[in-house]
């Protein structure tokens, strides 16, 4: 009884169930578990290490706090992870700051409310990119706002060197607007070269405005100007007016002068000949020369109201009465034949 109790339990101990086997699958887990993770590490390695420069930017590389290297070419370049080296960009692109309306003083000590505005970029060097790091962080709003404060600063001493006139005019060509601006130009652009680093590419006025003091001053000034040049040029018309008239004066004079000295000379050339011509007419006939000169004395004496009581037998006005002497009664000329000795 007791063996075969016994035998049982040794068959049960000797052939129990063998343990499953793993399936391929779960064979393969542990290797691609290392290579995504080897996968990740590299790619974490890459993004602590590698850097993107984008178009426009600068990036500073520096190492413990000190600037070591600068990337001043889109791509990519290398650091290494932090915190042992760490980037910082810097913007290169152009900006545009506006000092928006300051009351300042002109020259002749009016007051006015002007703006201006300044185009600046950093240059890409990397002198210069370096001292704008150490100036502003590479901060592009902390540089605006310092610029902003030095072009006010300028406004203030550049305008006071212009009168009212040389700023509003109503003769465009009086207006030195183009003169303040590089004044401004030139005061600026060496200070924030030095200080930080940047260019200044244009600086322009964008506003101007007038108080209602300066306003009225100004309109009574215009007023006063435009009346000026009025009297001015009245008087260089009247000027005009009496050169013309001296000169036409005295051009008359010099023509009339002429004229009467042509006159003068076909008057008596006309003298000479109608001399020429009685002496020829009184040496045809004496008696037809004695009675036309005295119809010519009484065409010259006697007018439409001319009253005359004289002698008829004395002349000229014995013509009147005898009238001409018929050519029968007249002495002939002696011929040529009897003329001759």
């Amino acid at each position: 009884m007791s063996h075969d109790h016994h035998h049982p339990h040794h068959d049960d101990h000797n052939h129990a169930a063998p343990a499953p086997k793993p399936a391929h699958g779960q064979i393969g887990r542990p290797w691609m578990r290392m290579s995504i993770a080897g996968v990740l590490i590299v790619v974490a390695f890459l993004a602590a290490t590698l850097v993107v420069v984008a178009q426009g930017t600068a990036v500073v590389i520096t190492r413990f706090g000190d600037p070591v290297r600068v990337q001043v070419q889109p791509g990519l370049t290398w650091r290494i992870p932090a915190p042992i080296e760490r980037t910082v960009p810097v913007d290169l692109r152009l900006h545009t700051t506006a000092t928006g309306l300051h009351d300042v003083g002109t020259k002749d000590g009016l007051r006015i409310q002007i703006a201006a505005f300044i185009a600046w970029r950093v240059p890409a060097e990397a002198p210069r990119i370096l001292q704008h790091l150490r100036a502003v962080r590479g901060d592009a709003d902390e540089a605006a706002m310092q610029v902003r404060s030095f072009l006010g600063s300028a406004l203030e001493i550049e305008v006071s060197r212009y009168t009212m006139a040389d700023l509003v005019n109503a003769e465009v060509a009086k207006v030195r607007l183009d003169a303040l601006e590089q004044d401004l130009h030139r005061r600026l652009s060496q200070h924030v070269h030095d200080t930080y680093g940047i260019d200044v590419v244009q600086v322009g006025i964008e506003r101007l405005g007038l108080p209602s003091s300066t306003i009225k001053v100004t309109v009574e000034r215009m007023i006063a100007e435009r009346q000026t040049a009025a009297a001015e040029k009245k008087a260089k018309g009247s000027q005009l007016a009496a050169d013309i008239n001296q000169t036409a004066f005295r051009d008359s004079r010099i023509v009339i002068a002429n004229a009467q000295e042509k006159a003068a000379a076909i008057e008596a050339k006309a003298r000479t000949e109608a001399a020429g011509i009685y002496a020829a007419a009184h040496a045809a006939d004496p008696q037809l020369y004695t009675f036309l000169r005295g119809l010519d004395t009484l065409d010259q004496i006697i007018t439409s109201g001319t009253r005359i009581i004289l002698r008829t037998d004395a002349a000229p006005f014995r013509a009147l009465v005898e009238g001409p002497v018929p050519p029968s009664s007249q002495p002939k000329p002696p011929s040529p034949a009897q003329a001759q000795p």
